[in-house]
């Protein structure tokens, strides 16, 4: 990775943090998009300190502003002439049903559409920079809802995991168009689970007593581990031509039947157009 310019999101803690360290450590230039400064510098003087690799950035966004993604967007194509890996990490849950400054559903807004928005506005940096990688963090929670093109903002019926697995099924089918899309660029997009990590995600997508946390949190993957598979998929040599596929473990397997709908990612992706003004 010597020479090589990546972006992570969400990369002050958890998977994210991994991740970047993981980039660090094999030389790479990190770039680290996080929503608190002081967070983001902290983690950042930390992957330096461990990994003896300065050259680690960081760059602040909150994910749920359109405005805000378009900044550090900006940022990046000014900064950096050279975007060779973007990881899309960032994700939340939320108890309570919420619109962003957009007026979009939050989970909709910060689990897809950030998603969709930044690497849109970072595609001609990344085609440019080929051979180049795109991954995008998913959930085996896709499996459980399709999305309700009538309410994909989930208006009615909403409640928190029903709209955390209709994003992430969201950022399957958009993994899956993106990579059709470019085809033949020398630029690949590719999924992955992680697995049960120990992360305020996992926080928030349990809300549990105090007495009953711990024990979710001992069975769950650290996030170093949850980082493995992302950061082989940006990273493994063996890799530069797949595309297109879904990894849980360092293993290609079928996603649900619903992400292999392509008039739904097509729709999904028009939608997504409409809803960032693309």
């Amino acid at each position: 990775m010597q020479g090589r310019t990546s972006l992570v999101t969400g990369a002050n803690r958890g998977i994210g943090f991994a991740i970047a360290h993981g980039l660090a450590a094999q030389g790479a230039r990190v770039i680290l998009v996080v929503r608190d400064e002081n967070a983001g510098n902290a983690a950042a003087e930390e992957i330096r300190r461990v990994t003896e690799n300065d050259a680690v950035d960081v760059l602040v966004a909150d994910l749920s502003s359109q405005a805000s993604i378009r900044e550090v967007a900006e940022q990046v194509l000014t900064r950096y002439r050279r975007l060779h890996v973007l990881v899309n990490n960032a994700g939340v849950i939320t108890r309570r049903r919420s619109l962003t400054v957009d007026g979009i559903e939050t989970q909709f807004a910060v689990n897809h559409l950030a998603y969709f928005l930044l690497t849109s506005l970072l595609l001609p940096r990344l085609r440019a920079s080929a051979p180049a990688r795109i991954v995008v963090m998913a959930s085996d929670a896709h499996w459980t809802h399709e999305l309700d093109f009538e309410d994909l903002q989930l208006s009615r019926g909403w409640r928190p995991v029903r709209a955390y697995s209709q994003s992430k099924l969201a950022n399957v089918l958009f993994a899956y168009e993106l990579a059709r899309r470019l085809s033949g660029t020398g630029v690949t997009v590719n999924c992955a689970h992680p697995g049960g990590v120990a992360t305020k995600l996992l926080a928030s997508a349990f809300p549990l007593p105090a007495i009953t946390t711990p024990l979710v949190y001992r069975f769950a993957a650290s996030p170093a581990r949850g980082a493995e598979t992302p950061l082989w998929l940006a990273t493994a040599p063996e890799l530069e031509e797949v595309t297109g596929k879904y990894f849980v473990r360092w293993k290609a397997v079928p996603s649900s039947a619903a992400t292999y709908d392509l008039f739904a990612a097509r729709q999904l992706w028009e939608e997504s157009e409409r809803l960032t003004g693309l």
